[in-house]
């Protein structure tokens, strides 16, 4: 039976994994040793390091993007490895991002997707047979499988199962077993808060003899006998459990000690686990984050410090090939994994879940605890931004902002960030890639209660959305709020004319005179983007960041910026994508220069590296559409004459199962298929070429 405070118990749990990996990043690399952590830092009790926003690494990429698995394939069943090696696959960039790409046969992850692309299927692809023990026997296998918990609440074993499935992939022997106990743990913190308990319940879940079983009695051990000193107990596996022993770039055993030791030594207390933890090194972001994700589940929000909670804001962004994807909201992520929780539980789904999660659409009820959905302030001296349940326009949550003595003309904008350029990064941990979640041609609502308290004007809003190259802000007129009623604000964005959309939200200014100042608060609640995109990407107004041309992911080929096109050179197939994930029917239109080759395609409703449907040149004087279902397959073509060195304007249609592409405005090819039903839009090229793309435009239909 899932429990009722099943989703807040989720979200905890996935906020508390990325508090223990943006925590124990920091102090990740190996210069980083036990001993510099301790006399650099010493005792820890607060982020070492602030991060302008927080890149995900594979960390978080893992349990995110292979879970997805239930998506695409076991919508009806359980899970499989091949299942979850297709994930791997479909979703990750070949050589950048996602997971570590350390080469081939130093890297474990890196290993196991050169097996699969080679042909090798899971689960031999990360088996002992393989690539040996050692490789085997890395971190990996245990890193990448928080979320097979916490869609299996209160079923250790079924969660054990999923969790080993997933980790066959890419790790075998020991390295399946930290999978097991984890995703075990996790489902068993939603029953309990006993850690002993939680402990013994991840035991149950692996061989009795297996070597993490005994570092795990080891630590349960000397806890008994040392139960006040963690160092101790850490001085003990390095003694005993070390990296000397156990040999590769980031083994599995060593880790596993410093898990029990967190998880033992921390007692139940979410803030203490995650500190001891990272303060014990080796692989200080995995261990923290697999700890985080049980504490979280087990403790709930209550039993995670603000300290560590705040600076998440509810976001995390990822590194995976859709860009959209790539910019995740958490409290809805939290939905997402409820529904599957619900679903593999064969209970039904409670409504309000299932009505507030649209795909494609942005919708925040700040209903979640101390939810904020990344709303943001640009000026924290004039406002401040909390939760609140004091007022709600539906449900029982709201995002309050606080207004502290504004005069006439003082303004501070209150805004969610649809969008993310390298500007924003402190680094470039796995080169993260977005498209934005907002478009022109959207509409933007939200409803808002205005409770001042000081001043002698009421306050004023206005909708605006701001430019991602230029930062020219696009301002709607000012609206005046009401005193003690909710106002229904709303407007559709407008032109960005080929730019991107890095802000939507709303301008807070103040219309009092200098005595009495403006003092109160607003609440802001309902906050959704939805409705048709239509939009042109301008590559004038384009850049290059994390090595790709915004707001592109590529995977394979050279890109770059020329003449106001975007640029690909590549001897191997190669491909771009971007836009909402989740778009059905719509119009792509672009030009097409090719300078060398045979293949120059547009791709429609992709879905990954290895779903969608792609079409244009192929071949001399032909044309052809193929769709890509893990291995291209041609469904149409007819000759076309075209040369290279001359521009080509198409425009593909998708609308419903009928996939149209025109070129020059001469209907050329027209074909019937419902593999695909939503995705991406970009270009690609299945052989050695050269192309410019230019002028490209979206419109939903």
């Amino acid at each position: 039976m899932i429990p009722s405070n099943y989703l807040e118990k989720v979200y905890a749990g996935y906020l508390g994994m990325n508090i223990g990996i943006r925590l124990g990043a920091p102090v990740e690399p190996t210069i980083w040793t036990y001993e510099r952590i301790k006399n650099t830092y010493g005792e820890i009790t607060d982020y070492v390091k602030e991060f302008k926003n927080f890149a995900a690494d594979d960390d978080a990429n893992g349990p995110y993007y292979f879970l997805r698995a239930l998506y695409d394939d076991a919508t009806d069943r359980d899970i499989t490895p091949n299942d979850v090696a297709r994930a791997w696959l479909n979703y990750t960039r070949e050589g950048i991002g996602m997971f570590w790409w350390g080469g081939y046969g130093i890297s474990t992850e890196h290993t196991a997707y050169i097996n699969l692309k080679k042909g090798v299927p899971a689960p031999q692809s990360g088996s002992i047979e393989q690539n040996g023990q050692i490789m085997a026997e890395q971190i990996g296998g245990q890193i990448f499988i928080d979320t097979w918990g916490l869609v299996n609440p209160g079923n250790p074993k079924k969660a054990a199962d999923f969790g080993e499935a997933a980790a066959r992939v890419s790790h075998d022997g020991e390295g399946v077993y930290g999978a097991r106990f984890f995703c075990a743990a996790i489902a068993a913190a939603f029953e309990t808060s006993d850690i002993n308990a939680i402990i013994e319940a991840g035991l149950a879940q692996i061989p009795e003899q297996s070597t993490y079983a005994k570092v795990a009695r080891a630590v349960l051990s000397f806890h008994a006998g040392q139960p006040g000193d963690f160092r101790a107990c850490r001085d003990m596996l390095e003694r005993d459990w070390g990296y000397d022993k156990y040999k590769g770039v980031c083994h599995m055993i060593p880790n596993a000690g410093v898990c029990i030791l967190a998880l033992i030594y921390g007692q139940g207390d979410f803030n203490r686990t995650v500190e001891i933890a990272t303060m014990c090194g080796w692989d200080t972001d995995c261990n923290a984050g697999n700890v985080g994700t049980v504490l979280g589940v087990a403790c709930g929000i209550s039993g995670i410090a603000d300290k560590y909670r705040k600076p998440i804001n509810d976001s995390i962004v990822m590194s995976g090939i859709s860009g959209y994807l790539n910019i995740l909201d958490i409290p809805t992520y939290a939905k997402e994994l409820t529904v599957l929780g619900y679903r593999l539980a064969n209970e039904p789904c409670p409504q309000d879940i299932l009505a507030s999660l649209v795909d494609g659409e942005i919708y925040f009820d700040f209903e979640l605890p101390g939810s904020t959905h990344n709303l943001r302030v640009s000026d924290s001296f004039f406002c401040q931004m909390k939760h609140s349940t004091e007022q709600a326009y539906k449900g029982t949550g709201s995002l309050e902002v606080v207004f502290d003595r504004m005069t006439r003309g003082e303004k501070s904008k209150i805004f969610y960030k649809p969008f993310y350029t390298r500007d924003d990064f402190s680094d470039e941990r796995y080169s993260p890639t977005f498209s934005p979640k907002a478009y022109s041609g959207q509409t933007v609502s939200m409803e808002i209660y205005l409770d001042q308290w000081g001043g002698n004007e009421s306050m004023g809003v206005a909708p605006y959305v701001r430019l991602a190259n230029s930062k020219k802000e696009l301002v709607q007129g000012y609206v005046k709020l009401v005193n003690n009623e909710w106002l229904h604000v709303e407007f559709q964005i407008p032109d960005s004319e080929g730019e991107l959309i890095d802000e939507v939200g709303i301008v807070l200014e103040a219309y009092s005179t200098r005595k009495p100042k403006s003092l109160g608060r607003i609440f802001i609640d309902e906050f959704r983007i939805n409705g048709k995109s239509d939009y042109n990407i301008d590559f004038n107004k384009q850049a290059i960041d994390f090595g790709c041309v915004t707001p592109f992911a590529h995977n394979l080929g050279a890109w770059s910026i020329e003449d106001g096109a975007m640029y690909l050179m590549t001897a191997e197939a190669a491909e771009a994508y971007t836009g909402n994930y989740f778009s059905k029917d719509y119009t792509f239109s672009l030009n097409v220069k090719p300078h060398y080759g045979y293949s120059h395609l547009a791709a429609v409703r992709v879905q990954g590296a290895m779903r969608g449907y792609h079409v244009g040149f192929d071949g001399e004087n032909q044309v052809s559409l193929f769709m890509n279902d893990f291995g291209y397959k041609k469904l149409a073509g007819c000759p076309y004459k075209w040369q290279l060195n001359k521009d080509y304007v198409f425009k593909v249609t998708v609308q419903g199962s009928t996939i149209t592409l025109s070129i020059n405005e001469e209907e050329i090819l027209k074909h019937t298929d419902d593999t695909f039903s939503y995705g991406m839009f970009g270009v690609s090229t299945i052989a050695a070429a050269r192309t410019s793309f230019s002028n490209m435009r979206l419109t939903e239909i």
